[in-house]
């Protein structure tokens, strides 16, 4: 049964430990989409229990990052809400609290035995030791436990798990059924008092009153166990019931295998330095099992929320294709109003050393002017530094790859050609500039266009590749033009010589 739409709660709880990996991001994305959808709550908490690999700087990172996209809380961290604290390191007494509770009601029992010993009665009973625990525990006497004691034991807390079959319905896969007895009772509380992430995690949620749980498909197998103590908790009054469940597909790298930490591309921070714009990115991560229409990739923010439905998301794994991702982050950087585009670009261009931040006047107008050439030629943000770098610089570099193809000895004649019309152009305009370079080029010298042209591109920007060549030559002025056509006719010389 759905809940009412204003009673959903979903969640978004990660470890602060070290780089922010997409596939977490799209796990937020889903849980914040369907609590945004259903006109629901969405709670974010960090589960920083794990000390030694836990840190303070992973966690601003991670709130950061969740804020770059835009995906906001309504309870946890810096916002406060009914349920805090939203951190698992500050809530050691709330577990302790629960355990006992669920040690006195008969839900769980203090276990000695030792791996070893396990492992030796699975053996003495013809099994294989990889079975695992035994459930041995649960029959122990008080006088047992007492021995144990006295030689210095400490007891885990185990959970007694149910004697019948565990089934939920998915909210992506449909029914999912575990067999009685295939979950053996399972650690609650180690020995020295630290609860641990299968019993910290149900009890968050339970607290919490979240109502949907979307989490990936590689916790599927832990689902029985979150199932069994939802029960128990809910029997102690801590539950009102168990959340619905619905595990989302993984995100695969080339292949079929999960996309690695180690994988270059499931790095969030790579695609922020980069340039992607954040509703960019948003829109190829939804698309990462699910999607909006068959025939339809790009959508806003507002229309993903609008669009989700957990129950269309696809459990079959999803590959992360960072083409697609590029280009769907082009198409979004191409519809920015010129005013957006300028100031989204500038940091990136500040960043270089060619504007000051803040711009000249002189520097803003010639971004202005530029944007929209900028704009279809380029797919994320740091392109800007390389396509229109040699706006903003007095000397230009050129690329060698590029003087070696358009500045040989042969193109001299087309460089001095293209100074003389320009020098005595008596109008400074995009349209007498392409009239001019025309006329000496391919109707005096007898060029074809991209041949002839070519020379001139390189030696203005220092590329093969930049915006429309004449609308460049008006940014950059006569003066620089000029110099640059010298320059460029100098190395022509070079190249005869070598």
């Amino acid at each position: 049964m759905t809940p009412p739409a204003s009673d959903v709660r979903t969640r978004f709880c990660p470890s602060p430990t070290g780089l922010v990996h997409v596939g977490l991001i799209r796990t937020a994305l889903f849980n914040w989409a369907h609590a945004r959808h259903s006109g629901g709550t969405f709670v974010f908490r960090i589960e920083d229990t794990d000390a030694a690999r836990d840190s303070e700087e992973s966690y601003r990172h991670l709130l950061d990052s969740l804020r770059w996209l835009g995906l906001d809380w309504d309870e946890g961290p810096e916002v406060g809400g009914p349920h805090g604290p939203y951190r698992q390191s500050e809530r050691h007494e709330i577990y302790a609290d629960v355990a006992a509770k669920l040690l006195a009601a008969g839900h769980a029992y203090e276990s000695f035995s030792t791996n070893e010993e396990v492992d030796a009665r699975r053996r003495a009973a013809g099994q294989d030791p990889k079975l695992g625990y035994d459930n041995h525990d649960r029959f122990l006497t008080e006088e047992q436990k007492a021995a144990f004691r006295a030689e210095g034991r400490q007891p885990v807390l185990r959970l007694k798990m149910p004697d019948e079959d565990l089934t939920w319905t998915d909210l992506v896969r449909g029914e999912v059924r575990f067999a009685a007895g295939a979950v053996p009772d399972f650690v609650l509380v180690r020995g020295n008092g630290v609860p641990l992430y299968p019993f910290v995690n149900p009890v968050d949620d339970a607290l919490m009153g979240v109502t949907d749980v979307l989490r990936g498909e590689d916790l599927l197998p832990s689902t029985p166990r979150q199932l069994a103590l939802y029960a128990a908790l809910t029997d102690i009054g801590v539950a009102s019931g168990t959340p619905r469940f619905g595990h989302l597909p993984l995100v695969t790298g080339e292949g079929t295998k999960k996309l690695s930490k180690r994988d270059p591309t499931s790095n969030l921070d790579i695609y922020r330095e980069r340039g992607f714009l954040p509703e960019g990115l948003v829109n190829y991560l939804a698309l990462l099992g699910w999607s909006i229409a068959e025939d339809r990739d790009i959508f806003s923010v507002a229309e993903f929320v609008e669009a989700f439905d957990v129950t269309r998301v696809s459990a079959n794994p999803a590959r992360f294709d960072l083409k697609k991702a590029e280009a769907i982050n082009a198409t979004h950087l191409r519809a920015l109003p010129v005013e957006d585009f300028v100031s989204r670009v500038m940091p990136f261009l500040a960043g270089a050393g060619l504007i000051s931040d803040p711009p000249a006047e002189e520097q803003r107008r010639v971004l202005e002017a530029v944007a929209p050439l900028a704009q279809e030629r380029m797919i994320v943000l740091s392109d800007a530094v390389g396509l229109l770098g040699f706006l903003f610089v007095d000397d230009v570099v050129i690329d060698e790859a590029a003087a070696a193809k358009h500045l040989r000895a042969e193109d001299a004649e087309i460089l001095d050609a293209a100074t003389a019309a320009l020098r005595e152009l008596p109008e400074w305009s995009t349209p007498a500039i392409e009239e001019a370079l025309r006329g000496a080029l391919v109707e005096g010298l007898g060029r074809k266009p991209r041949q002839a042209f070519g020379p001139v591109r390189v030696a203005v920007s220092g590329r093969t590749v930049s915006p429309p060549l004449y609308e460049s030559m008006e940014l950059l002025g006569r003066e620089r033009t000029l110099d640059r056509l010298a320059a460029a006719r100098a190395l022509t010389e070079g190249s005869s010589a070598g």
